[in-house]
């Protein structure tokens, strides 16, 4: 297995982006150089290159969200910008759903991207999304490598172990380049 290097910086921008590092050794890098540790994988991972690249540390907006008490929600409700997924959101629709209601990504974003329609057509999206997830693979977003490698790994490879998955992944993100499945990425059984 290749060595990946140790995150310094001492490191290329271009090197760095082509391994992979867990978000705490990105947190970690930040903390110890002065730069922010605030905002997911993907923010980390711009504001390290910048950094590696420019020897600067990048500025970070503040993100100042502005809630809304949204009172008594009802079908008729106007979703509210910047919603955030409170108990009282819980509670109505557990009450409309039932009580497998989960606010599941797809849903969250859908909310956040649907502002000023009705709490009605929420409940219609969360029936379309649930319908949507029964009928094949669903997106897994960008930061969550690990998970859209095992998927990929079962679809390609049924019978085989999560272990043999988990070996296959380790080996995968020790190399240079994209974290993506590969039928090649078996040789790592091999050892």
């Amino acid at each position: 297995m290749t060595q990946i290097p140790t995150l310094t910086r001492n490191l290329d921008s271009k090197t760095f982006r082509s391994y992979y590092y867990l978000k705490e050794e990105l947190v970690e890098f930040c903390r110890n150089n002065g730069l922010p540790t605030s905002g997911g994988k993907e923010e980390l991972t711009d504001r390290i290159a910048y950094y590696l690249d420019t020897g600067s540390v990048k500025k970070v907006a503040k993100r100042k969200a502005h809630t809304v008490d949204v009172g008594v929600i009802t079908e008729d409700t106007l979703i509210e910008p910047n919603i955030v997924c409170s108990e009282k959101h819980r509670a109505f629709f557990k009450e409309k759903i039932g009580k497998t209601f989960s606010f599941n990504v797809q849903f969250q974003k859908w909310l956040k991207a649907n502002a000023g329609k009705t709490y009605g057509d929420a409940i219609d999206a969360y029936y379309m999304i649930l319908e949507e997830k029964k009928k094949g693979k669903t997106k897994i977003d960008k930061q969550f490598e690990y998970n859209t490698y095992i998927r990929d790994f079962f679809e390609a490879n049924q019978g085989r172990s999560l272990q043999d998955a988990i070996t296959c992944w380790k080996y995968k993100k020790s190399l240079q380049g994209h974290n993506r499945y590969e039928i090649a990425d078996l040789e790592a059984l091999e050892n």
